[in-house]
């Protein structure tokens, strides 16, 4: 395996480790009689076609599809989610609707700032 490759999938790997993926991952074990570790193995070779999916979409076009295809991501997990809970469900929705709002806004604070 070239050098380069390794470490830019060492890299990549850093990147998908985020505090929403653990957050959902509590939010799925609390409202489940499922393992925190379990949880977070299999969707973690569960998710590979779905960041196949975000890389290509970005490629193609950009940040907006990209955040589009999250955008639907998170709306099809808190559908999948109320199927355990409804709780979960709207818990799910709501983290999706802050990643909206926050990708909104992120731009316009730090203008703020970075007058």
């Amino acid at each position: 395996m070239p050098k380069e490759l390794l470490i830019a999938s060492a890299a990549m790997a850093m990147f998908i480790v985020c505090p929403r993926m653990a957050g959902m991952v509590h939010v799925i074990s609390r409202h489940s009689q499922v393992s925190l570790v379990a949880t977070a193995l299999l969707g973690s070779v569960l998710s590979i076609p779905l960041v196949v999916a975000i890389v290509l979409v970005f490629a193609k076009t950009g940040l907006w599809g990209a955040l589009t295809f999250c955008v639907l991501t998170d709306f099809a997990a808190a559908y999948v989610m109320k199927e355990m809970s409804l709780q979960a469900g709207v818990e799910t929705l709501i983290i999706a609707l802050f990643v909206v709002l926050g990708v909104n806004l992120a731009p316009r604070i730090a203008g703020l700032f970075l007058r």
